[in-house]
């Protein structure tokens, strides 16, 4: 046997010992999953109380870092290019990975670009305006407003591309109004504006409102959902308050680096699962009006694949442009 084949042999069966090594000890350091929007946002939010969970699932402190930028594409592509081996991962939206690409020029990342682990968490939209302006009465009022106005009344989303933009984008088409969209690098400083009265009013999750709410300081007049949330019963849905249908809502999910070994993230959705099921996690995410929801790797895969092909034939269509 050529010794160069033997070199390259040995090689090989170090790398398969050290990956097989390495997965036999994981975690064995701090984690870090990247939020892509600033902090108090509905994916922080969901970061932070799977990060809280994992951390005591796994035995290893699990650290937020938030980089917030670009619709959600600066922290997603920084996790893309990452080492692949699980220590450093995302907490993204199907939108971020899945639609956000076709709405940029020159996307940085695509759905094969990660390793998907599973879900964690489905928020559903709300419209919200502020809890003193007497102008919005209801969601009819807001529309009525909107088409006496064409191009007046603002609306703030957190980032292009994003579950919040799309809905924007679906309530312009399905009422038929022009609105004057203002993009922002996640909910608060949209929400901060909001309750500044910098703009009009609001689509967001339910989840980075419901405080203010709560506060009230803000007040919601419709939930994007198929049904009435059961945290806020008397919201009536979009479908309920116009006669219009608009349901839309925010699928968010673990993301790791391309080529993370198998084994790893065998462990890390395991783990996540069992996050999902712990009282505390769901406490906290009901609390804040969103849905626990678990997944192996594949269905979530899954969903973003699709979620592409959705948005490949909407640019196709010209209905999602690169900006």
């Amino acid at each position: 046997m050529p010794s160069s084949f033997k070199k390259i042999s040995c090689l090989f069966l170090l790398i398969l010992i050290s990956t097989f090594s390495n997965a036999q000890t994981f975690p064995n350091k701090p984690l870090t999953i990247v939020a892509p929007f600033a902090p108090g946002g509905n994916v922080d939010i969901v970061a932070r109380a799977v990060a809280q969970s994992l951390g005591t699932i796994l035995g290893q402190s699990v650290l937020v870092d938030n980089r917030a930028g670009a619709g959600g594409s600066i922290g997603s592509a920084f996790v893309s290019r990452s080492e692949p081996d699980g220590y450093t991962l995302l907490l993204a939206t199907t939108n971020t990975i899945s639609v956000l690409p076709y709405m940029m020029k020159t996307p940085p990342y695509k759905p094969s670009s990660f390793q998907p682990v599973g879900l964690a968490a489905i928020s559903p939209l709300v419209i919200v305006v502020r809890a003193d302006d007497t102008r919005f009465l209801d969601t009819n009022t807001l529309i009525n407003f909107a088409k006496k106005d064409p191009g007046q009344i603002s609306v703030g989303h957190s980032g292009l591309g994003t579950s919040n933009h799309i809905a924007v984008l679906r309530m312009e088409e399905t009422v038929k109004v022009a609105l004057n969209v203002i993009p922002y690098k996640g909910s608060t400083p949209a929400l901060t504006d909001l309750m500044g009265g910098q703009i009009d009013f609001m689509i967001d999750q339910l989840t980075s409102s419901k405080g203010f709410v709560d506060a009230g300081k803000l007040k919601i007049l419709a939930v994007l959902s198929k049904d009435r949330d059961s945290s806020i019963p008397n919201v009536p849905t979009f479908l309920e308050a116009t006669k219009v249908d608009l349901e839309i809502n925010t699928t968010s999910g673990v993301l790791a680096p391309p080529g993370t070994p198998p084994e790893v993230i065998k462990i890390l959705n395991s783990a996540l699962v069992k996050v999902v099921n712990d009282p505390a996690y769901k406490s906290r995410l009901i609390g804040v009006g969103s849905i626990p929801k678990s997944s192996t790797p594949q269905e979530w895969g899954a969903m973003l694949n699709q979620e592409s092909l959705n948005s490949q034939k909407l640019a196709q269509a010209g209905k999602l442009k690169a900006e």
